[in-house]
Order: structure tokens, then C-alpha cells, then sequence
């Protein structure tokens, strides 16, 4: 089921339901506008987005999109991968007491200053196109896979071979390969269905 409002949100995750409606209730409190993105409520100012709740197994938590920027004054927040998110941080919380409503209200004001005089971090990744040689077997095996995979665009050529480059087994490579090909094959790209 596709979730499309808070309220929906909320009844997957009953647990949760006291936390996630008092971290609501203070971002509300906030100008920050309210949408579901990624199935999951999502905060912006002038559509550019600030924060979001996420519920997980054994915590909640505030998501800040450019939270590298924020001075975090009482180490709250953490990179959820190491290595691999440059701007977002997230804040977890495994109870109630653990929800200090001030402490998160300076929090969500100091992202939305941020935000307001543009400050937003740019990951300086890097634009070079490495095919991994498990694709590009497939390739030579298969030119209507070639001819597919030639017609994304950079980005999502990128996404692809990242995603077989980041696996560091053989035998996950093979699998997220056999993954995929049907994918590129359908011209649909690695997370299509996450942008719609």
C-alpha cells in the first residue's frame, strides 16, 4: 500500500504512534509544510526539503537533509552511512523520555535558517562513468542489454554500475547483475520507483 498521508503513515507504525505524533506536532510548529516522500512524512520550506520523520524497528527518527550543516552542540546526531551520505543526519530516539521538545525545536530552527540563506552542502562526487566488468561481459553477450543501457542518462548509468561496484562479494556482484538486467532491459532505471 502506498503511503499518501501522516495519518496513514501512523497506522503502519502503531508503535511509535505517541513518538511520531509529538515530533509532528513540533515541526508543525514550524513554517515547514508537510508532504509524504520516500512513503514517509517529509518537512520543506519553499519546497526544498528540511526534515523527515522515519520509523524503524527499534527507533524513530529526524532526518536532516543538510544536518552536516547544523552546529549540534549536544552530539545528537549521526551518519547513518559512513562514507556514503555527506549531508544527511539523522537524530534516533527509542522512547518518549527521550524526546526533549525544546532541544528539537532549536534543532529544527537552525535547519530551517539554513535552508532559508541557501546554505546546503554539495557533495563533490565524482562524475566518471566506471562500468564494471561483470556489465560489461553482459554487454558483449547481449547488445540489446548495450543498446538499453546506452539510452539513460549519465546518472543513471551511474547508479547501476555503483550499485554492482559497491557489492564486495562475487557471488552478491552476480546477483545484483542478474538484478538488473532485467531492469535495464525494461528501461527502468535502479530507482525509478523511489522518484515517483
Amino acid at each position: 500500500m502506498k503511503i499518501t498521508s501522516f495519518d496513514e503513515y501512523l497506522k503502519k507504525h502503531k508503535k511509535w504512534e505517541k513518538e511520531l505524533t509529538t515530533l509532528r506536532t513540533l515541526i508543525l510548529e514550524t513554517q515547514m509544510e508537510e508532504s509524504i516522500k520516500w512513503g514517509a512524512p517529509t518537512y520543506s520550506i519553499n519546497k526544498k526539503n528540511v526534515v523527515g520523520l522515519g520509523a524503524f524497528k527499534n527507533h524513530i527518527g529526524l532526518w536532516f537533509f543538510n544536518g552536516a550543516l547544523l552546529e549540534d552542540k549536544n552530539n545528537v546526531l549521526i551518519n547513518a552511512q559512513e562514507g556514503k551520505t555527506v549531508a544527511m543526519r539523522q537524530w534516533r530516539f527509542t522512547s518518549m523520555d527521550e524526546i526533549d521538545k525544546k532541544l528539537i525545536l532549536n534543532y529544527l530552527k537552525e535547519a530551517i535558517s539554513n535552508q532559508q540563506e541557501g546554505k546546503e552542502v554539495i557533495s563533490a562526487r565524482s562524475n566518471n562513468l566506471i562500468i564494471p566488468i561483470e556489465l560489461e561481459q553482459a554487454f558483449e553477450e547481449n547488445n540489446k542489454l548495450k543498446l538499453a543501457f546506452g539510452e539513460f542518462t549519465p546518472y543513471k548509468k551511474k547508479e547501476f554500475a555503483e550499485y554492482l561496484l559497491e557489492a564486495k562479494r562475487d557471488s552478491t556482484r552476480l546477483k545484483r547483475l542478474e538484478k538488473i538486467i532485467p531492469m535495464i532491459l525494461k528501461r527502468e532505471g535502479l530507482n525509478d520507483k523511489y522518484r515517483k
